[in-house]
């Protein structure tokens, strides 16, 4: 069993536990030696990010072939365009290639904390908010993304990865928890394998009368473990 720090970085923190220039970075918040960030969230972005101290566990959640999905909150400037998310939904072509399909909303202004230092805002020109969930990891996505359909975005907020989520923490708050790797899905098959053979086995060799009674017994067995 591995652990998971749940971080909810602040703007303008490094994913990073250390840095020449003096910035901000993850070492202002987390201090628990052998954890590294699984995956990154850049400077200028806030939200969920997560942290361990297993190789496997890093692998699982921040290598591209995993397609481990991630929600984002997304403020963006300019009026509500259908089309514009359309397009998101179906692949943007950037400057590295045609993104995948995202799933893409509107929705009203989320309930976040207060951003210091707050959002920048022209008043001759509306806003709004969009969740949006990809399954590619490439730099800075979201926000190429929202300006190549002409919604720049003002600020953009990681709310969950796979099955993790902000909950209530706060800019700067932390909570740890416990995560099984789940087994290959070839070591899965062989597992099952093995277990039924197991039992067949053992229900071929034991005489009619007590068939039935060894049967039950190996399921509940199986179930208790």
């Amino acid at each position: 069993m591995s652990s998971l720090i749940l971080l909810n970085k602040p703007y303008k923190v490094l994913s990073q536990f250390t840095d020449d220039g003096g910035r901000s970075n993850l070492s202002d918040f987390i201090d628990k030696p052998g954890f590294y960030p699984a995956g990154r969230l850049d400077f200028d972005s806030e939200g969920l990010l997560l942290l361990t101290d297993d190789g496997k566990v890093q692998h699982h959640i921040a290598h591209p072939s995993r397609k481990m999905p991630k929600t984002y909150w997304v403020q963006v400037e300019g009026l509500f365009n259908p089309a514009a998310i359309e397009q998101l939904q179906t692949g943007v072509l950037l400057k590295d290639g045609l993104t995948k399909p995202a799933k893409v909303k509107h929705i009203a202004e989320p309930n976040t904390w207060h951003r210091s230092p707050p959002v920048r805002y022209r008043q001759a020109i509306p806003t709004h908010w969009l969740e949006i969930s990809i399954t590619e990891g490439r730099n800075r996505q979201v926000r190429r993304m929202t300006a190549a359909v002409n919604l720049p975005t003002l600020r953009l907020i990681r709310r969950s990865i796979g099955q993790w989520s902000l909950e209530d923490l706060m800019p700067g708050e932390s909570c740890t928890k416990s995560f099984i790797l789940p087994l290959p899905t070839k070591a899965r098959a062989n597992k099952k394998k093995n277990n039924a053979y197991e039992t067949a086995h053992a229900i071929k060799h034991t005489p009619n009368k007590n068939r039935k009674n060894m049967h039950t017994k190996r399921v509940k067995n199986k179930n208790d473990k």
